[in-house]
């Protein structure tokens, strides 16, 4: 119960829809039993009309009975018809009093259901929000060791079911006790023998429905977290299907969903099987309690203690107390898969980013003098992959990061903006450790241009003031023609207004690298980190944009990170990265000077 509350914190403030929703209910609840209790009159006025109406010309003594009731509806017929009348006037009258009762009866069912639906959709509204907002404040390293589709799958998923289930189970536990208690109240006054011997009957349905309802939570949380990675199989399979058609591997994909999509359907109906069973089970156990009902009643009928007219309507009446019943042991067989997706859903809100602010973190204004690397090691799951290294980069300096594949450049350059912390040593900025800086403040000194190129389904001008969201159009198209992108931009039909389709894929590689340059120069950043940037783009657009790269990094600081050696030779500083050390350092001539790793690698692109 406590997840149950948990979540249901999110419906704060509850008193809001609570309150209101109390006395819709209960009004609902009133006169839903007034509809079944006029049942008696009329089916006494039709039925056994020479007893039907009794001359009560005084307001009779309260008591809990259904002589009182008797005489109180004789009473109220005096009251407004007098002596006078026949019983087609008595039975209109009844029947117009059914009417409004109905009317009034679904008026506040109909707003006790709209207070709960807003009640439904705030809940879901916050709880997606706050799972959201706080997954996208996690650390980069968080989204290397989870699946994607699981993420995606808790937060649209998880979250939906977690709304109906405990949302739903807060409807019918504030509304079901309400008509329960009104349809018992009414079945005392009609006959309490009855109703002792019916209240003996109840329990076991209660008993059955909840040895049914106990064994669905552990296939209910089996069962989201199979969704989870279906869901990521069909994410992968989407954004790779290019790939997958190229290496002809569609009937692979295809078997593998196939096979998570299979134990999730086993795991379905497994749970299917077990919660359907609730319902019947107890509308069998109700409709068997009803004709024992029967049997007994109508021993009290022919023993003249009830009323024929009045054991009709303690049967319908008790027929509709099953309803509400079943309702409860609907909500809670329901509970058990809502509570086993909040489980997954409070875990994914209650992961903390593993990249901390210091607790009076310092605003970084302006850099003034180096970012310096003293003796930085970091590790990925324990295993270590940049080994202690040390290295300086002057304000205004141009260093570049070259090795092979895999050596930890990009690792040393994700570290600067602190999108994974050091595990040992420090980072500094102007002699200050980047742990010391507020990281919203560094960040925004920062500029980044992956290889890996992100683009938004969205307009070119939304994706490039990215960078600079106040940005003027006059600032805008000044980036892309440093990007080299104006051009090819105007020749659109919309130009910067064209959508440019989900991750860009209406645009070329080039294109979309273009733009993710276009972005950077936006920004204008203190500090530049460049990623491979220019790997996307053909020979001619290559030089072009390494042309607007090298008057971009004229004066900025910048970390550039590159596999075509061409791009980097006039750096400042080239070092040399090997299996998470460095190996060689200095300019372009002297590392070729050495005779070292660098070299070999320029001879291995055969670099003129």
């Amino acid at each position: 119960m406590k997840i149950y509350f948990r979540l249901l914190s999110f419906a704060k403030p509850l008193e809001k829809y609570a309150i209101p929703y109390f006395f819709f209910t209960l009004f609902y609840a009133v006169f839903n039993v007034c509809n079944f209790v006029l049942l008696m009159p009329i089916l006494t006025i039709l039925f056994i009309p020479d007893s039907a109406v009794k001359l009560v010309t005084e307001m009779p003594e309260f008591a809990f009975n259904m002589e009182f009731l008797e005489n109180y509806i004789n009473y109220k017929l005096y009251t407004h018809l007098g002596t006078d009348y026949d019983l087609i006037s008595v039975l209109a009258l009844f029947a117009g009093i059914l009417v409004v009762t109905a009317f009034l009866s679904n008026l506040f069912r109909y707003l006790g259901q709209l207070t709960i639906e807003n009640l439904k959709i705030k809940t879901l509204y916050r709880l997606r929000n706050s799972v959201y907002n706080n997954v996208m404040n996690l650390n980069v390293g968080f989204f290397s060791n989870e699946r994607k589709g699981d993420i995606m799958s808790k937060i649209t998923s998880d979250v939906g079911v977690v709304q109906f289930c405990v949302t739903n189970t807060l409807q019918v536990a504030c509304r079901e006790p309400f008509l329960i208690i009104s349809y018992l109240t009414a079945l005392l006054v009609i006959s309490w023998e009855l109703t002792i011997f019916a209240v003996i009957t109840l329990p076991i349905i209660s008993l059955v429905i909840g040895s049914i309802v106990k064994k669905l939570r552990a296939p209910a949380k089996e069962a989201q977290e199979n969704f989870g990675v279906m869901t990521g199989v069909l994410d992968e399979s989407l954004s790779g299907v290019k790939i997958i058609k190229a290496y002809n591997a569609t009937d692979f994909i295809k078997d593998k969903f196939d096979k998570v999509n299979l134990k999730f359907s086993s795991i379905s109906k497994m749970m299917a099987r077990r919660q359907q069973l609730a319902s019947p089970a107890s509308e069998f156990l109700g409709i068997t309690s009803a004709a024992i009902l029967l049997l007994y009643g109508g021993k009290l009928v022919l023993a003249s203690q009830i009323t024929g007219a009045e054991f009709v309507s303690y049967l319908t009446i008790f027929t509709q107390i099953t309803r509400p019943i079943r309702s409860l042991s609907d909500a809670f067989a329901n509970i058990n898969q809502g509570i086993a997706s909040g489980e997954r859903v409070l875990g994914l809100l209650d992961t903390e980013s593993t990249i901390k602010e210091v607790e009076n973190p310092i605003e970084f204004d302006q850099f003034k003098e180096a970012i310096e690397f003293k003796n930085v090691k970091f590790a990925y799951d324990n295993k270590e992959v940049i080994h202690g290294i040390n290295f300086k980069v002057n304000r205004g300096e141009t260093v570049a990061l070259v090795g092979t594949s895999g050596g930890g450049k990009s690792t040393i350059s994700d570290l600067i903006p602190r999108f994974y912390d050091v595990s040992e040593g420090e980072i500094l900025i102007d002699g200050v450790n980047i742990k010391e800086y507020k990281i919203d403040s560094l960040r925004d000194k920062i500029g980044v241009v992956s290889q890996d190129t992100v683009l938004f389904n969205d307009t070119i001008e939304n994706n490039i003031k990215l960078g600079k969201l106040d940005a003027t159009q006059e600032e805008l198209e000044s980036a892309t023609k440093i990007a080299n992108a104006h051009n090819f931009i105007m020749d659109g039909e919309l130009g910067y207004e064209a959508n440019i389709g989900d991750r860009g894929m209406k645009l070329s590689g080039g294109q979309r690298q273009r733009l993710s340059i276009a972005r950077a120069v936006l920004k204008n950043p203190t500090i530049l980190i460049l990623d491979e940037a220019t790997s996307a783009l053909d020979a001619e657009s290559e030089k072009q944009v390494q042309q607007a790269l090298d008057s971009l990094l004229v004066g900025r600081t910048s970390v550039v990170i590159a596999h075509r050696l061409s791009t980097i030779y006039n750096a400042d500083k080239i070092i040399v990265i090997d299996k998470g050390m460095i190996v060689e350092e200095g300019t372009h001539q002297k590392l070729i000077n050495q005779d070292g790793v660098y070299k070999r690698l320029i001879e291995m692109q055969k670099f003129a």
